[in-house]
């Protein structure tokens, strides 16, 4: 059992029996420390530890008490699993199910983007442990050569008896009976921040050991790249993560790569960006919210809807877009313990691995990144969630950029700001990596997290403080308009293209929050028992003052959240407020684009009726991957569904 979403939580938790009620601390002394481990920040207020080291809050003569969600798997499970045997491989993933492994090579040579050929005859689990038979590959079925080189790599699924895939992993191995396992490159080669001299690399390896890159121009075979290797121990300390700086080379540029680990190796390639502002034709592609949908299958690889994504990449590789910006909820999320959020990671990462080899994606964070601490009333009628402490280690921006390679943008966190309630403390989580900006030839790309701090309740964020859904706070909205207005000064920059998860403008699924909250101003981030100045409507007006009267360059918003597509035009007569609205609005003095595109996979949203309705074309629940085409000034954009080649949309991208 898993938190699947808060509209299911409390069912399942009457289902349970409650959150351990028959352990009422209404008499222990409550406390600020849990074990001495961490502390309570202060930008929290009306939270406690009782006596069992639960968090604790009360409100309203309610008592919230810390849930211990029951996690129904962790990565650490799946990796180090495998061991030798005399014909194959046991495996014990140190856990009770029952289901299926299935099992095949994975045949480099012949792949551009390599994938397992599974095997007709899958391995038994049987409470969690069981055997690959490689002695069966032999002859018609040794397709790598195997029997002649003494080694292969493995490709496997994990499903449980219930149908689930629980996880698709690598393991290597050597011999020819008897077997052992080698060093596995277990996730990447990653292609990561393509710079017109410059890329990098990162992979991940389930073991320290020595390992060699080398770098080549495609045309000229020129070799001696620049090349550092830094090595770092993933979370869970059973991996290691290698990153390799590539410098020195040239631009708009085909190379050639290879990584060399323990007897075997992998080849790709990658394109370097065109000189800033050499206006070179290329398109780049986007998406987002591609958490788990329905209909079985890898429609659910644990987590991430595989089937959509995979379609997503292929199509997206086939129009030869020089990177993917993918905008948050990528995996189902909402969880609590950090194993199971880093394996939902791995199933999304592992999806689009094949495709990733050649080109960068740049990720940002979603609502359903979010790891939490969930609080349910003792008589089940309520619940509470704020971002995992301690923020050093276990918040959902902590675990984020542990898994992902972005820019380094924003760095720290809203700590210092006037309403810091504790200016000697760490108050706030780090936005690391979450917020940053990117840029290809004339184009910028500016990343925001409207998601930070996230307290996953939306209507009691005032019980215990925390961050609201689609709230940009001070710090990052200062740290956005010093960007834009360095963007507006860059000559080489000719557009801009701002995204973040959650729309100004929902048209459908999230209209009742988002940057609208139904017309709500009321809604708003609290820090330390104390809402924020600004409402949500006032915050979301400062934000578009930015976007349309404080830029000339910002061509489009690039949204998600709502798992649909559609574009809205936002301008001068573009009705943004509710009815009887008192506050002094936002007067456009140029038009600019809202493109939605949460149509990466998860279940779908209907189209609701809003104030803009009649500014918003081109509405779907088809799975849709937007294609845009910069040539100098122009700008097209292409919709496409990649399950079915149907064109969804295209227009021009004016410069409003």
């Amino acid at each position: 059992m898993k938190f699947i979403a808060p509209l299911f939580f409390l069912t399942i938790l009457l289902s349970c029996g409650g959150p351990q009620a028959n352990e009422s601390s209404s008499n222990n002394e409550n406390k600020l420390f849990r074990d001495d481990t961490f502390r309570i920040p202060a930008s929290h207020h009306n939270l406690s530890f009782d006596a069992q080291n639960r968090l604790v809050a009360d409100y309203e003569g309610q008592k919230f008490v810390e849930y211990d969600v029951p996690v129904f798997h962790r990565l650490s499970e799946f990796k180090g699993a495998f061991s030798g045997s005399e014909k194959g491989l046991t495996f014990d993933f140190n856990s009770d199910f029952n289901g299926t492994l299935y099992f095949g090579f994975i045949p480099y040579s012949d792949y551009k983007h390599p994938q397992p050929v599974f095997f007709k005859r899958p391995a038994k689990i049987e409470e969690g442990r069981g055997e690959i038979n490689i002695d069966q590959l032999r002859g018609k079925y040794d397709m790598i050569g195997w029997e002649e080189s003494g080694r292969g790599v493995f490709g496997y699924r994990v499903a449980d008896d219930a149908g689930t895939i629980l996880y698709d992993g690598r393991i290597a191995f050597k011999g020819t009976g008897p077997f052992e396992t080698s060093a596995t490159l277990t996730e990447g080669p990653f292609i990561h921040n393509v710079g017109a001299d410059s890329v990098q690399i990162s992979f991940s390896v389930d073991r320290p050991v020595e390992v060699r890159i080398s770098v080549s121009n495609q045309e000229r075979s020129k070799t001696g790249m620049e090349i550092s290797i830094q090595s770092e121990e993933r979370h869970d300390g059973e991996e290691v993560v290698y990153f390799a700086n590539v410098g020195g080379l040239e631009a708009n540029t085909d190379y050639k790569y290879s990584v060399y680990i323990d007897g075997y190796s992998q080849e790709h390639s990658f394109h370097t960006a065109p000189e800033l502002g050499s206006r070179t034709p290329f398109t780049f592609a986007y998406c987002s919210d591609s958490r788990n949908g329905q209909g079985g299958g890898e429609r659910n690889v644990y987590g991430a809807n595989a089937y959509i994504m995979k379609k997503m990449m292929a199509l997206a590789t086939q129009q030869d877009a020089r990177f993917l910006q993918f905008s948050g909820d990528l995996i189902d999320g909402y969880l609590c313990d950090r194993g199971e959020i880093d394996l939902q990671y791995a199933n999304w990462k592992h999806t689009v691995e094949p495709f990733l080899h050649y080109m960068p994606a740049y990720i940002s964070f979603g609502n359903h990144e979010s790891l939490n601490h969930t609080l349910v009333a003792e008589d089940g009628s309520g619940y509470l969630g704020i971002d995992k402490m301690p923020y050093e280690t276990e918040s959902g921006e902590r675990a984020f950029t542990d898994n992902f390679v972005n820019p380094v943008g924003l760095t720290g966190s809203e700590d210092g700001m006037p309403y810091d309630p504790n200016p000697n403390e760490l108050d706030f989580p780090k936005y690391d990596e979450t917020v940053f900006s990117y840029t290809y030839d004339n184009v910028a790309v500016v990343v925001l997290n409207s998601n930070y701090w996230y307290a996953t309740n939306k209507k009691m964020v005032q019980v215990t403080s925390g961050g609201q859904h689609a709230y940009l706070m001070d710090r990052q909205l200062q740290w956005f308009e010093n960007e834009i207005a360095s963007y507006e000064e860059e000559e080489h920059i000719d557009h801009i293209f701002v995204t973040l998860h959650t729309p100004v403008f929902p048209n459908g699924g999230h209209v009742k929050d988002d940057m609208w909250y139904n017309g709500n101003n009321e809604m708003r981030t609290w820090v330390g028992g104390k809402p924020m100045e600004k409402g949500i409507l006032e915050r979301r007006d400062e934000f578009l003052d930015i976007l349309i009267n404080k830029s000339s360059k910002v061509r489009a918003l690039l949204t998600g959240d709502e798992h649909n597509y559609c574009k809205t035009e936002i301008g001068p007569e573009t009705n943004i407020y509710p009815e009887g609205y008192e506050k002094k609005g936002l007067t456009a003095r140029r038009t600019i684009w809202q493109i939605n595109n949460g149509a990466a996979g998860a279940p779908y949203y209907a189209q609701e009726d809003t104030p803009w309705s009649d500014k918003t074309t081109g509405f779907t629940t088809q799975n849709a991957l937007v294609l845009i085409d910069v040539d100098g000034e122009k700008i097209n954009v292409r919709v496409y569904n990649p399950d079915t080649l149907e064109e969804v949309d295209s227009f021009v991208l004016t410069n409003g």
